[in-house]
């Protein structure tokens, strides 16, 4: 006679034998961990996967002391900053090409803060950059949560056609068959070939205020740090961005004004002279072009910029007044707006001087010019002064650092009287320019809330050396409007990393 025990335990058994013979279906199935079970993402190299996974899943409040501890336990800095930028082209939306998306388009800019900072700063900026991907990656939550898919390797096209394929896509704004060849080319092409199609396709419309362009030139700029095996992720979130339209139509559908420069200036580089890149260099064809580009329109900008090149000027004039337009933008009205105007001129100009395709240099510094009114007419109310060319030094009665800390405490309160003594240090103490950049970089690191600050920071002053010398003295003066005061507290973000770091 069974007890009362042992019949329960055997109702038990019967009710899940039961239950089990309800699902016997799905042993036809294989099993799934629950791994397997979450939202697919677009894979990286193995090495840099669980790097990845830490930047990802780790709660912003403990994310620095692990990074620190992943330090000390052997990761270098190639790893870390590779970890931080695949993290955010596969978790971070690119639409719209800024807003969340810094969290992206800043890790060159870290990247090359890093590179000119003081041994003992190197790791600051990148850790900043971990932290702000945290930022971004909150808010792609509540946008929706966007993740990079896997690509379908089924679908990718046949080598040879690859860049036909892509061509013919962006072209047309055709995203999923853009994605499928960008990956393809990823596996197939090389970093050149490839960004010489991309350089271009960075450039052609005016959507999210130059964002296209600096996404083109930061994303090659990283690659040829971590290495172009990472490259997959990278140019498909790439791809996906620039054919950004936002609420337009399709643009090969309408003639939108955000397009109309880059095409209208296709047709405008074909007139200009064979042998444009040597010419005369001339300080009168840059004041000339500066005052035309405080008034044209687009096309009339580029228009002057054919007529200049065809009258035998240097190029770098050319590039000379586009610095100073944007420079002087910032000064009449320092805004998010107007320090684009320079990091899209970093932007461009470092792709001009990268491509090898010589229509594509002409058509960059076409689109440069004709940016710049652009920029230009979305900023109201604009005031007649100051000026780039008329700015008036403001002696400095201190001499060396102490001059150079009185420069950045003015600039907490007062830009103008900071930039007039900025001109004035660089015109008579030629040797504190390095100073100066050091001084101005540590206050982004301690000062820093936005990705702005070390977009703009690494910007301006590696364009400081592109200016040519006759210009540059003002280029920098006009560039503290942005620049960090020494006044106030030091970021949220920098006492969390003395906190993380001191625990690690």
């Amino acid at each position: 006679m069974s007890t009362r025990r042992e019949f329960l335990t055997r109702s038990a058994q019967l009710g899940a034998l039961a239950t089990a013979g309800d699902f016997a279906f799905l042993e036809k199935l294989p099993s799934l961990s629950a791994q397997q079970v979450q939202r697919a993402i677009a894979p990286v190299h193995s090495d840099l996967e669980p790097l990845v996974r830490l930047i990802e899943e780790t709660p912003r409040a403990r994310l620095l002391e692990e990074i620190g501890t992943r330090i000390r336990n052997g990761a270098n800095y190639q790893q870390i900053l590779g970890a931080v930028m695949l993290a955010g082209v596969r978790g971070i939306q690119p639409r719209p090409v800024g807003f969340k998306f810094h969290a992206v388009l800043v890790v060159n800019s870290a990247h090359l803060a890093s590179l000119a900072a003081q041994d003992r700063d190197r790791w600051l900026p990148l850790f900043w950059a971990i932290d702000n991907f945290k930022t971004s990656q909150a808010r792609n939550t509540q946008e929706g949560d966007w993740r990079m898919a896997p690509v379908a390797d089924d679908r990718l096209p046949a080598p040879e056609t690859a860049v036909r394929n892509f061509r013919a896509a962006m072209d047309r704004w055709d995203v999923e068959s853009a994605d499928r060849s960008v990956a393809a080319l990823a596996r197939i092409g090389s970093m050149n070939e490839v960004y010489e199609m991309f350089w271009r396709y960075g450039a052609r419309d005016f959507r999210d205020i130059g964002h296209k362009a600096i996404f083109v030139a930061n994303s090659y700029r990283t690659l040829m740090t971590i290495g172009w095996r990472h490259a997959e992720p990278i140019l498909r979130s790439l791809a996906y961005a620039l054919q950004d339209h936002g609420r337009d139509a399709n643009p090969t559908q309408a003639d939108l004004e955000a397009d109309r420069p880059g095409r209208d200036n296709l047709r405008r580089l074909t007139r200009i002279r064979a042998d444009w890149q040597r010419g005369r260099v001339a300080p009168e064809a840059v004041t000339e072009l500066l005052a035309t580009l405080r008034t044209a329109n687009a096309g009339d900008a580029a228009e002057v910029v054919v007529a200049k090149l065809n009258d035998r000027i240097d190029p770098s004039c050319i590039w000379d007044a586009c610095f100073l337009t944007a420079a002087e933008l910032l000064m009449k009205q320092p805004a998010i707006v107007s320090l684009h105007t320079l990091t899209t001129m970093n932007a461009l100009a470092f792709g001009y001087s990268t491509t090898a395709n010589d229509e594509t240099r002409r058509l960059l510094m076409l689109q440069a010019a004709s940016f710049l009114p652009m920029f230009r007419l979305r900023m109201n109310n604009l005031p007649a002064n100051p000026r780039i060319d008329t700015l008036e030094a403001m002696d400095v009665p201190t001499r060396g650092q102490t001059a150079i800390d009185e420069i950045f405490s003015t600039a907490s309160t007062n830009k103008l009287a900071a930039a007039r003594r900025t001109l004035a240090l660089l015109q008579n103490e030629r040797d504190q320019v390095g100073p100066l950049m050091t001084t101005a970089r540590r206050l982004i690191f301690a000062k820093g809330t936005d990705s702005h600050d070390y977009k703009f920071s690494s910007a301006v002053l590696e364009d400081f050396y592109h200016v040519s010398p006759a210009w540059r003295d003002r280029y920098l003066a006009a560039s503290v409007f942005w620049l960090k005061g020494s006044a106030g507290n030091d970021s949220p973000v920098l006492q969390r990393m003395r906190a993380a770091l001191g625990n690690a």
